[in-house]
């Protein structure tokens, strides 16, 4: 799965060691749920809202030719 979701304490706070994170990546925060997804190489990257919640995180991959 591409998308992780993480650990948000009882005390309502993310706390993240980025040295655990991808190079590079997107956190998205929805209805108190945090995930993580590692960005590609080569890709549009969308994240789909509606009524203010994410319902979806979409790729369209490619790469340089």
């Amino acid at each position: 799965m591409r998308i992780k979701e993480l650990n948000i304490g009882v005390d309502g706070k993310l706390y993240l060691d980025i040295m655990e994170l991808p190079e590079t990546c997107v956190i998205v925060l929805s209805k108190g749920v945090a995930k993580v997804a590692e960005l590609p190489a080569h890709a549009e990257t969308k994240i789909i809202t509606h009524q203010g919640q994410v319902k979806r995180v979409k790729w369209d991959e490619g790469e340089e030719f």
